[in-house]
């Protein structure tokens, strides 16, 4: 019998530390909005463009295109307009970027102004004074003055972005490649009733930090893009407002409405013919 309690008992003790060692204990650290620590979009390293020789270069063509973030194609580099769960849209990740001096911003797309960070900041921050109530012990309400400033309520008026991007054939690998240049950000202005620009940055310098943030994909939470994926695969729709040409001249000055969709796909069949042209015998 006492053999008995005693295997009994030493099967308890067994199966409490057992228990026991299973058990997961969660540290204050531990805690997750998840199932999985999510590392890859973190420790996405991108792509890096293959040297290119000037003689390499046997023919090239530079457009200027915008993307509206109203299309629907577009709305991943819009939303969210409030950071939520890890994500966060693509001017919030050029704020951050920018106010941190990582990402140079300058007032030319030719790269030769250098923004100051007070002239950044007058231009995404709005600063006023807004009038706030409160009651006092006898249930009296007192109306103050407070100075407060605004980073996010631009975000909601972003309307496009200007990409500046160089089409070439590189007779080397007998491919035509297309690699953008800058990029420039355009707000709308309600007074005016007119987009606004606010900055350009150059795009090369722009692309480590653009591959270590994801992107919502409508079909796979696990396998999210980033901004990288977005700009290196061309998943996003644009139009184009400009080409080089001898006036320097918008697509806008000479062409309005439908003529104006004609030239721009007039410009997309130019340079889709000279590379069919050049396999054509």
């Amino acid at each position: 019998m006492r053999k008995q309690l005693k295997l009994m008992l030493l099967l308890a003790v067994l199966i409490v530390t057992a228990g026991n060692s299973f058990a997961q204990v969660f540290a204050p650290g531990d805690y997750r909005d998840g199932i999985y620590d999510k590392e890859n979009s973190i420790n996405r390293k991108f792509i890096p463009y293959t040297f290119l020789r000037e003689g390499d270069v046997q023919w090239s063509k530079r457009v200027w295109r915008e993307i509206d973030m109203r299309e629907k194609i577009n709305q991943p580099l819009y939303y969210p307009v409030d950071p939520v769960n890890g994500r966060i849209s693509f001017f919030q990740l050029l704020q951050k970027y920018i106010l941190s001096d990582q990402i140079i911003a300058f007032s030319d797309e030719e790269f030769l102004k250098k923004m100051e960070l007070a002239e950044i900041k007058q231009k995404i921050v709005t600063c006023d004074s807004i009038s706030e109530s409160s009651v006092n012990d006898i249930g009296e309400e007192i109306i103050t003055k407070v100075f407060k400033c605004d980073s996010t309520s631009i975000y909601r008026n972003i309307r496009k972005y200007r990409l500046k991007e160089d089409w070439f054939f590189d007779k080397q690998k007998s491919v035509m490649e297309v690699r953008i240049v800058g990029i420039g950000v355009f707000t709308y202005d309600e007074d005016k009733e007119a987009d606004r620009e606010l900055f350009w940055v150059y795009f090369p310098a722009c692309r480590p930090f653009f591959s270590q943030h994801e992107v919502y994909n409508t079909k796979n939470d696990s396998e999210r893009r980033t901004f990288e994926d977005i700009f290196w695969k061309r998943q996003f729709n644009s139009n184009i407002v400009k080409e080089s040409n001898v006036y320097d001249r918008g697509l806008n000055e000479y062409s309005k409405g439908i003529d104006a969709l004609i030239e721009n796909e007039r410009i997309k069949k130019d340079i889709f013919q000279y590379e069919h042209d050049l396999w054509n015998f």
